[in-house]
């Protein structure tokens, strides 16, 4: 096993700037996903840690080698890709045994390592068919399984279940869990979806536009944000956004809009202090708010108009207006709405956030 140093990494295409001098410390047996928009750098930094693109500027270490110069097959490590990959005239066994019969293995240790693999994804009884007799999710397993037979030092995914749907994604993400945890290898993980990247990895890194713009465990992002761009897109559905001006009150300070006034929680005053008479964005998860019951007096409440109520059986996801800003709230299974209907909502001080309403930093 080893670690991965990507250290002030860029990549340019020409006049396009793909990678901006990122740099990262993965740890030895660490699942460390990369998740961002299309376009953000964040496959072409897997690919370079592949070997499949070159680096413009900067080193990639695996272990303590300087691996800029190796070609891939002399790298130590092994990548499942989106499509698959496999070939269609090769049965499962020989699509995973492939690679080790390219590096001269012997014929039993092969055996042993592909009916080895098999058995932990469950293609045991799959190994004489070809691809197109499997299922997308089977298919998925045989390269998993061509990749776990190699025995690498680091694991590359690249969007590895973006072609499967919805049930079977879930189903492949617990799996890829499990066989991190059996296997223990560093792993690095690229994906657009922020579930994906929430629910497996031990830590995860969020591009934009070429440049990392928040590392941390999923908890650390979700809780706290380091500015607006995190803030919206860890988290489901995404945070909501308000333009509100901080005034001071009394003691304290408050935020608002023309359809919004909230206290400023305590912890947060001094932050927001600097910020008196300024813009700013207030942030609120839709699992923040929930319908005011009235009766408590130190409740924080606003009022919205209904668009859409879309019920989910554990939860009903409403599409509001307050003033001019578009917000969803996460409320109670048993709340009937109808469209246009004024509601007023309760917020969790706790889960307010803040940002520059300028540079989009957290305050």
């Amino acid at each position: 096993m080893a670690n991965v140093s990507i250290r002030k990494v860029h990549k340019r295409y020409d006049d396009f700037h793909a990678v901006k001098g990122v740099s990262l410390e993965i740890k030895d047996k660490e699942f460390l996903v990369l998740v961002g928009p299309s376009g953000c750098g964040k496959t072409t930094t897997l690919r370079m840690v592949a070997g499949l693109e070159s680096i413009t500027e900067g080193q990639i270490l695996i272990g303590s080698t300087v691996v800029n110069e190796l070609p891939p097959m002399d790298r130590d490590i092994a990548m499942v890709f989106q499509n698959y990959a496999l070939y269609p005239h090769m049965s499962v066994y020989d699509n995973m045994a492939f690679g080790l019969k390219m590096r001269k293995f012997d014929r039993a240790e092969i055996k042993s390592r592909v009916e080895q693999a098999a058995d932990i994804l469950g293609i045991k009884d799959h190994l004489n068919r070809k691809p197109r007799q499997l299922s997308g999710g089977q298919r998925q397993r045989v390269a998993l399984g061509r990749a776990i037979v190699r025995n690498p030092q680091v694991f590359l995914f690249d969007e590895p279940l973006s072609n499967l749907d919805a049930k079977l994604r879930v189903q492949m993400r617990v799996e890829i869990k499990k066989l991190h945890q059996r296997l223990a290898t560093t792993s690095i993980y690229v994906t657009h979806d922020q579930v994906e990247a929430m629910t497996l990895g031990d830590r995860v890194v969020v591009m934009k536009d070429g440049l990392i713009q928040q590392v941390g465990e999923p908890l650390e992002l979700y809780n706290n944000p380091a500015n607006k761009y995190v803030a919206g897109f860890i988290g489901s559905p995404a945070m909501n956004f308000a333009d509100v001006t901080i005034r001071a009150a009394g003691n304290g300070l408050i935020a608002e809009n023309s359809a919004i006034r909230l206290a400023v929680p305590e912890p947060l005053k001094a932050r927001l202090s600097p910020h008196v008479g300024k813009p700013a964005t207030l942030g609120i998860r839709p699992e923040d708010l929930r319908m005011a019951n009235g009766s408590d007096p130190a409740e924080q409440t606003f009022e919205a108009v209904v668009e859409v109520a879309e019920q989910l059986g554990s939860e009903v996801i409403l599409d509001l207006t307050a003033g001019s800003s578009s917000m969803v709230a996460s409320v109670e299974p048993t709340v009937k709405t109808k469209p246009q209907e004024k509601v007023r909502l309760a917020v969790n001080p706790a889960g307010l956030r803040f940002f520059d309403a300028a540079s989009e930093a957290a305050i």
